[in-house]
């Protein structure tokens, strides 16, 4: 990748070789054929991706990259898409298929990526990679923890989330300033909300955004009748309820509106 693009990307290169084969070994290759590793660069997880018993596919933006992957892995060369991921509909790729999603993530998009991931859960059923460690720890930790918050609840409503392993700096090129961490996502059986969806992501977002107000305050904005304001769930603060309490306090604000 060039100098230009890895810096509109701010992605850091991974060179050592155990760790890429580790991040590869984090996939189970569980209920699908196919995986879509973002953001290739030169390949160094590629290689050990295109050895395991499903079919690797791979994602990227810069021509230098793919020109790269082109030469070196002739038999990628069909499975080389070369557009954005953000911005891709998985089906036009995929059909209707399963496919993992995997990769070194760019920091400055990675919460994206996860975003995109949760609208296409019905089409993804893991995803795995590295992050900053800081948003890593975001994505897996359980309530009561000061970083547990809207990226936590949303995307453990739908996955388990699994913190594998940490990473250092010194492992890439250039070197980040912090940490990496790896996880995996594995889809819950039911990935489907009793609930709402559009509403059960407002609550999320709306109560985190005045984390240190109890939900009775920080959920003004929604216009819930006294009564329900009244509930014993409406005294805590929001890194106190779990997903499945946010599904239940969704469903009684479904409940209130009618």
């Amino acid at each position: 990748m060039s100098v230009r693009a890895k810096k509109h990307l701010g992605q850091h290169f991974l060179k050592d070789e155990l760790i890429a084969e580790q991040i590869a070994d984090s996939l189970t290759g569980n209920g699908y054929k196919n995986v879509l590793e973002i953001g290739p660069g030169m390949g160094v997880l590629t290689k050990y991706l295109l050895k395991k018993k499903y079919t690797t596919h791979v994602i990227e933006i810069d021509t230098d990259s793919v020109e790269y992957l082109k030469a070196h892995y002739l038999n990628l060369a069909s499975r080389i898409i070369s557009k954005d991921f953000l911005k891709i509909d998985l089906t036009e790729f995929f059909g209707d298929e399963q496919v993992a999603i995997i990769g070194n993530f760019p920091y400055n998009i990675s919460t994206q990526i996860v975003f995109k991931a949760l609208e296409n859960r019905h089409q993804i059923p893991e995803f795995s990679g590295m992050f900053q460690k800081e948003v890593a720890k975001r994505i897996a930790e359980k309530e009561g923890s000061k970083v547990y918050g809207i990226m936590s609840v949303l995307t453990q409503a739908f996955y388990d989330v699994e913190y594998l392993f940490t990473v250092p700096p010194t492992v890439f090129n250039p070197p980040p300033k912090v940490d990496s961490g790896v996880i995996r996502l594995t889809r819950k059986e039911n990935y489907t909300l009793p609930v709402d969806e559009k509403l059960f992501y407002r609550v999320v977002k709306t109560a985190f955004q005045q984390r240190r107000k109890t939900l009775r305050n920080s959920l003004k904005t929604l216009n819930l009748s006294d009564s329900l304001r009244e509930d014993v769930i409406f005294a805590k603060r929001p890194e106190q309820l779990s997903v499945q309490e946010f599904i239940s306090l969704t469903s009684k604000i479904e409940k209130d509106a009618v």
